[in-house]
């Protein structure tokens, strides 16, 4: 199966590197997609000639993404998976999640929880927040509704690569689920952001997400 690992990267300087040697070490087809970074990191990606498009203003991930479904939809990829570019998803779960693609679902997600109990956090609460609202819209009750690590088939390539209008990845799984397609949750171990830092750290951020996606599964992706 021709597949695509998409890699919204902004100021990963001190994980691009290392993430790139370790996908090229599965032989996986990959596209950095640079969103205006501030940092080295654009001079690092330059320096090794990784693939790459570099974006002229910063977008936010939500266009990052579309932009890489776009590319990997024109492109002929049947399969695009996303993957942060912090490191913390592992590609040695990649095959994984292709296999589910392979054996006929549109939508596939790692999941950090679907053999282990979800931990007490405020990052977590959020998470049950999101979950409940989504199981209200759906019916149906998901476990890591903001894992950015996701695989699409084509059915759902084509569609998002054209109609794309998601907030962030917890509308986009309600959307799919709603909209009739096979949608499975896998379990992936993630690892602990190396360096850098994450966009959670900023409580104002955390916020604005929060009322972004619930704003955005209540009402828009109905």
């Amino acid at each position: 199966m021709k597949t695509l690992i998409i890699i919204p990267t902004y100021n990963e300087q001190e994980n691009i590197e290392r993430l790139i040697e370790d996908i090229s070490s599965f032989g996986y087809d990959y596209l950095i997609i640079n969103d205006k970074s501030t940092d080295n990191t654009e001079s690092i990606i330059r320096k090794n000639k990784f693939n790459c498009l570099d974006l002229p203003i910063n977008i936010g991930i939500a266009g990052v993404t579309r932009i890489g479904f776009k590319y990997a939809y024109d492109n002929g990829y049947e399969c695009a998976i996303c993957v942060d570019g912090d490191g913390q998803h592992q590609p040695k779960y990649v095959q994984g999640l292709i296999r589910e693609i392979a054996n006929g679902y549109d939508y596939v997600v790692g999941s950090r929880f679907v053999n282990k109990k979800k931990p007490i956090s405020s990052r977590m609460i959020g998470s049950r927040i999101i979950c409940f609202f989504i199981q209200l819209k759906t019916g149906v009750k998901v476990t890591d509704p903001t894992s950015g690590m996701r695989a699409l088939g084509k059915n759902v390539l084509k569609d998002f690569s054209q109609n794309m209008n998601f907030y962030a990845e917890p509308d986009t799984l309600c959307y799919t689920i709603h909209h009739g397609y096979k949608v499975k949750e896998i379990h992936v171990e993630m690892k602990d952001r190396e360096g850098g830092e994450s966009y959670f750290k900023n409580p104002f951020k955390t916020v604005k997400f929060m009322i972004g996606v619930l704003l955005s599964i209540i009402f828009v992706q109905w």
